[in-house]
């Protein structure tokens, strides 16, 4: 009995940091996105034509940045998914400028 225990918890101890490991890589991708849209939105004029989606944009990318400095890798990744999001909805406005 306490042989399975034991190898219960080496299993978990082994796998654990393999498994957090996915956030991190998740969240670095989603940035990357997320400054490739702003970037593409800062080269059509986003930031004149729509100031308001651009500063979004900016300022949830450099918060997902400060949350994955922190190391909160879930948190990074929906700060840099909602960045993109309104820096596709200012490449979509100026657009239409």
């Amino acid at each position: 009995m306490l042989r399975r225990v034991l190898m219960l918890v080496l299993i978990v101890c082994f796998l654990f940091p393999f498994t957090s490991g996915c956030y991190y890589w998740s969240a670095k991708k989603e940035m990357g996105k997320a400054d490739a849209t702003l970037a593409e939105l800062k080269a059509k004029g986003g930031a004149t034509k729509t100031p308001y989606e651009y500063c979004s944009a900016e300022s949830f990318l450099q918060i997902s940045k400060t949350e994955f400095s922190r190391n909160y890798y879930q948190q990074a990744k929906q700060f840099a998914i909602t960045s993109q999001s309104a820096s596709q909805a200012g490449l979509t406005e100026a657009q239409k400028k």
